[in-house]
């Protein structure tokens, strides 16, 4: 069985709409474009590393129609792998409309959205979800994920949608990696789904208990 890879770029308050540009999702949102500036070589190459092993693409309609409109146009070829690569795999877009499939191995899912899922997961090795923030919701309500890749960059917006927006329940997660830094202060976080429900406790327990072996 596959893994579903959730790949997103944030904001300190996990604002996540928008990041590459005003176009992408700017219905009111008024910092569409606000990882631009933060862009540097190092995330650069975090994030071509993150496709490495890609076999699939699932795409929520939003970020599947921007993709749709630039990725075809692009040169394949090695100076840009990722042309080449998001070209040449099947493209999977959750939609409830009638998208343009035109792009070469696009696929529009049916309205069982969980079960083909699901499949897609059966059916590929490492599938890759960018951006679809819509999409993500349901995948973190029922937990069709196995990674979540977050670059969570020091801007503080306090408006707009959130990766963690309608879609979450109790939920653990494991660290794969210690964080790694970029130059402009962006920190790579990479988690895998951990078995489970987050458990509690008693701190203040923990303290006396603490206090009593000094």
């Amino acid at each position: 069985m596959g893994l579903i890879h959730i790949e997103l770029f944030a904001t300190l308050d996990l604002v996540g709409q928008a990041p590459g540009g005003p176009e992408e999702d700017s219905a009111g949102f008024p910092f569409g474009g606000w990882q631009a500036p933060m862009m540097d070589e190092v995330s650069g190459a975090q994030v071509s590393a993150a496709y490495e092993g890609t076999d699939a693409l699932l795409l929520g309609r939003r970020t599947f129609d921007i993709f749709a409109s630039y990725w075809p146009h692009q040169e394949s070829g090695e100076d840009n792998e990722i042309a080449t690569l998001f070209n040449s795999i099947p493209k999977y877009v959750a939609s409830r409309g009638r998208p343009d499939l035109s792009w070469a191995g696009a696929t529009q899912l049916g309205p069982d959205l969980a079960g083909a899922v699901r499949e897609i997961r059966r059916r590929h090795e490492h599938v890759k979800v960018v951006g679809s923030l819509n999409l993500v919701q349901t995948l973190l309500r029922e937990k069709l994920f196995d990674r979540l890749d977050l670059w969570v960059h020091p801007l503080v917006l306090g408006v707009g949608k959130k990766v963690f927006d309608g879609g979450a329940v109790p939920t653990n997660l494991t660290l794969l990696e210690p964080p790694a830094a970029t130059p402009n202060g962006t920190v790579y976080l990479r988690y895998a789904l951990a078995d489970g429900t987050p458990g509690t406790g008693d701190v203040t327990a923990s303290d006396r208990e603490v206090g009593q072996d000094a």
